[in-house]
C-alpha cells in the first residue's frame, strides 16, 4: 500500500484557508487525484470547512494534514483521503442546524454530509477534527446529496 502523508502549518489569519485549498489540491494531484476529479473538489471543500473553523473559533494556528492512500496492489481508484485539521483548542467540536438565513453554522454539518466518516480526538493540550473519504468512483455510486445545503468547491 502506498501512503502519502503531508502538513502544512496554517496561520491565524482567515486569509490561510484560501493557501490551504490551494496547497490541498495540489497534493492531491501530486498523489494521482486530478484536479478535475470530482473526488478533489470535494476533500478541498472539507479542508476548507475545518480549517475556516479551526481558525475562526480559535482565533490561533493551527496543522492541516492529508493522508492519501491507494488502497493496495497499486490500484488507483481503492483506499482513503484523510484529512486532519489540530488546533490548540480544547473545546469540543460543536455542530448546529443554522437556519435557512443564516450566514454561517453549515461546517460540520457539511462535513457530516460529504465525509464517509469524520470525528475528532484530544491531541496535546488541543484537538484534532478528522474527515476521510473512501477514493471510489462517486458518480458511480450515487454521490453524496446534503439535502437542504447549497455549498460549492471553490
Amino acid at each position: 500500500m502506498q501512503v502519502l502523508q503531508v502538513q502544512l502549518e496554517v496561520g491565524a489569519d482567515p486569509a490561510e484557508v484560501g493557501r490551504a485549498r490551494r496547497w490541498a489540491r495540489s497534493g492531491l494531484a501530486g498523489s494521482g487525484v486530478p484536479a478535475d476529479d470530482p473526488l478533489a473538489d470535494t476533500l478541498v471543500l472539507l479542508v476548507s470547512e475545518l480549517v475556516t473553523n479551526a481558525v475562526v473559533h480559535t482565533g490561533r494556528p493551527a496543522v492541516l494534514r492529508m493522508t492519501v492512500s491507494d488502497g493496495g496492489g497499486g490500484e488507483s481508484r481503492g483506499g482513503a483521503v484523510r484529512v486532519e485539521v489540530a488546533d490548540t483548542s480544547a473545546r469540543p467540536p460543536a455542530p448546529r442546524h443554522a437556519s435557512g438565513d443564516a450566514m454561517n453554522g453549515r461546517g460540520l454539518e457539511l462535513v457530516d454530509c460529504l465525509a464517509d466518516r469524520w470525528g475528532w480526538r484530544p491531541e496535546g493540550t488541543g484537538k484534532a477534527i478528522w474527515c476521510e473519504i473512501d477514493r471510489v468512483d462517486r458518480a458511480a455510486v450515487g454521490g453524496a446529496t446534503c439535502q437542504g445545503l447549497a455549498y460549492e468547491a471553490v
